[in-house]
């Protein structure tokens, strides 16, 4: 399992994470912004007109209306990305990461545009007389790119379970245990039947489930931010300010934080954007299929919103509690990750600024870094080292205060730790201190810096459990209207029950083959989703300037 582990991160270097998928996810943005002459500000006041119903029609064939297509959509994109994307962007890029998640996002809005108008465009109406869409359909049915088509299903089946199941679950229950202290099981196991009473009803009880849970989710989350931002609202100006002033600079380092270049925030900005909004994934557009209306691009219009609303929006908000708060450059008590941690040959210190520019050099992949990985040995008494040689690292910061314990975090170690290339050779000694901490965590504890101190904690554990339950709601209709496009409608029922299983399983176990899995898997779902909406820019064109001309004789002015 770790070989075939290593191998999707590999593979996943070579694909979402090499240095020219932003610039195709990005590139195709720009194209039909320019193409289709700014969609995302032009058509922007339509499209809320469309979504609160103003041009509806009573006898239009779908299974749901235009807001409730968005809220499922919405319930999808907004989750775990909001609350943990935005602060390991900033973690990883610092305050430069929040500009190219807007980027992404504005860009994003007229992609979305796109692969929605053409997925709805091509939906089929299955024999169980509920609609299916998504790329696969257009893939199929107009590019006659079967093999296309399938693999795009495929990989939405696996990004249903490693995007929208199986992290989302396993987030919530590490959330809820570290917050409230029930049992991962427990939580599991009631959210599982929570979930088995909203999917199994279909699409019908889901878009009305997710049309009550994302304004709500949105609304604790939104008071939660602002008590934030207006407790540290001297520091708003030069958060905003930072973001803009690191943008083609890099951000320099600060605190505990030790600095980020242009290239690593551009990346690490551009690809939380894309786990954000899911801009051009191609997710979307399968809740957007549901929706009522004869006119493929008035959906588009409403798609057009998603990406506002969970980017340019919540991510912000996001983004402005973190970097208000300071909390993002300072160091804090956490437990070690051993995928965050390394262990160093030499003394370093981050008051010298020859130490920082060194580990600056060695973070961001840079040539010319003298740091090399320690192999040797580290002497422990009373969970203290007692040699020297080495220096620890722990979320890109040097660590402080460093602890070994064995068992449990009060139970410390005593004797000799093997270290090769790097890393501890024994698995079960627990290593804490002080150093950055990123995701989540970070999110939570910027939460406390507000008007509701410890308590903001619990908004973002409340607001965690509300925006991934709602994610793997959506998720689970994505799933199965791509199992119904690859083995018809009475698949569905098996998917349903097997993703409510593994949904209940992934409280208590480790995740991190999945989210491998997915990442590699959302790619697959990526480009030919990009590769098939830039051969049908014509079409496209052609049928905003169908739309509008129709549109204009039957609402005169």
């Amino acid at each position: 399992m770790e070989t075939f582990h290593n191998f999707l991160t590999s593979l996943d270097g070579m694909l979402g994470g090499a240095w020219w998928f932003p610039y195709v996810l990005l590139g195709t943005g720009l194209f039909f912004t320019i193409y289709l002459k700014f969609p995302q500000i032009r058509y922007f006041k339509h499209a809320w007109k469309v979504v609160m119903g103003k041009y509806d029609k009573a006898d239009a064939p779908g299974d749901t209306s235009h807001f409730r297509a968005l809220t499922t959509a919405l319930s999808g994109t907004v989750g775990t990305g909001n609350i943990g994307g935005v602060a390991f962007a900033i973690f990883l890029g610092g305050p430069a990461a929040l500009f190219w998640m807007w980027a992404t996002a504005f860009l994003g809005m007229t992609t979305k545009f796109v692969e929605v108008t053409l997925s709805h465009k091509y939906r089929d109406k299955t024999p169980d007389g509920t609609m299916a869409g998504g790329p696969m359909y257009y893939m199929d049915k107009r590019l006659n790119m079967k093999w296309l088509a399938v693999a795009f299903a495929v990989a939405t089946v696996i990004s249903s379970f490693g995007t929208g199941n199986l992290p989302q679950s396993n987030g919530i229950a590490t959330s809820i245990e570290a917050t409230f202290g029930f049992e991962p099981i427990i939580v599991g196991g009631v959210l599982g039947v929570l979930l088995a009473l909203v999917i199994l009803g279909g699409i019908t009880r889901i878009a009305a489930v997710t049309a009550k849970v994302v304004p709500l989710m949105a609304l604790i989350y939104l008071v939660g931010a602002v008590s934030v931002i207006f407790a540290n609202l001297e520091n708003v100006g030069p958060a905003f300010v930072s973001v803009f002033a690191d943008v083609f600079t890099g951000s320099a380092a600060t605190g505990g934080f030790l600095g980020a270049t242009i290239a690593y925030a551009f990346n690490r900005g551009v690809n939380r954007g894309l786990f954000s909004n899911e801009a051009g994934q191609g997710s979307a557009p399968i809740a957007h299929a549901a929706a009522k209306t004869n006119e493929p691009v008035s959906e588009g219009m409403v798609s057009i919103l998603e990406p506002f609303i969970d980017t340019i929006i919540i991510c912000t908000l996001t983004g402005l509690v973190i970097l208000s708060s300071g909390v993002w450059k300072e160091k804090h008590f956490n437990i070690f990750d051993r995928a965050d941690m390394q262990i160093i040959a030499g003394s370093y210190v981050d008051t010298n600024e020859a130490d920082r520019q060194q580990l600056y050099t060695y973070l961001n992949g840079l040539e010319g870094s003298q740091v090399t990985n320690y192999t040797g040995e580290i002497q422990v008494i009373n969970g203290k080292a007692v040699n020297s040689g080495f220096t620890i690292l722990n979320a890109r910061s040097l660590a402080e205060n460093v602890t070994f314990s064995s068992g449990e975090p009060e139970d410390t170690y005593n004797g000799i730790l093997k270290v090769v290339d790097g890393n501890l050779v024994k698995d079960k000694i627990i290593v804490s201190g002080e150093s950055l901490i990123h995701s989540a965590s970070l999110t939570a504890l910027a939460f406390t810096r507000g008007f509701f101190g410890n308590f903001g904690q619990y908004i973002v554990s409340i607001g965690l459990l509300l925006f991934a339950f709602s994610t793997a709601i959506a998720w689970s209709y994505y799933g199965d209207r791509a199992m119904t496009y690859l083995f018809g409608p009475r698949s569905v029922m098996p998917y349903r029950v097997v993703y409510v299983a593994g949904f209940v399983w992934a409280a208590v176990s480790d995740t991190t083959l999945v989210w491998a899995l997915s990442a590699v898997a959302i790619v697959v779902m990526t480009l030919p989703n990009l590769f098939g909406i830039f051969l049908l820019r014509k079409e496209m064109k052609e049928s905003v300037a169908k739309y509008w001309e129709n549109f204009n004789k039957d609402h005169p002015s």
